[in-house]
């Protein structure tokens, strides 16, 4: 299997903590997009959008997971220790520990895009 697409939404600070470990990994193209680019988003064609829970909603990103059931939205709240995941098939909550095995999991079941 190829490499899935991760787009970073955001210029946060959790943002750029997810760029930097993201990239470590050979299994992900990891993108960066900053919000006033939002109207980019649909043509990175993204297996995943990353985004900061308390800085923007990409609005665009929930949009396209209308359009494409496997795209997978991560929502991250760091003063809450929280993400929230929008995929076709469910929202789950789940703690930030866990969100990269969440990522390969999913991505493993899902078509890419």
């Amino acid at each position: 299997m190829g490499k899935r697409r991760i787009v970073l939404y955001g210029n946060s600070v959790i943002i750029g903590a997810f760029d930097c470990s993201l990239r470590q990994s050979s299994r992900y193209e990891v993108l960066s997009l900053p919000p006033s680019q939002e109207d980019d988003l649909a043509a990175l064609a993204p297996d995943v959008v990353l985004f900061d829970l308390e800085a923007s909603r990409p609005e665009a990103a929930f949009g396209m997971l209308e359009r494409h059931p496997g795209l997978m939205l991560i929502g991250v709240g760091p003063d809450i220790n929280l993400v929230k995941i929008w995929s076709g098939r469910q929202l789950r909550e789940l703690s930030t520990s866990d969100l990269l095995q969440v990522i390969d999991a999913e991505l493993e079941r899902s078509p890419r895009l």
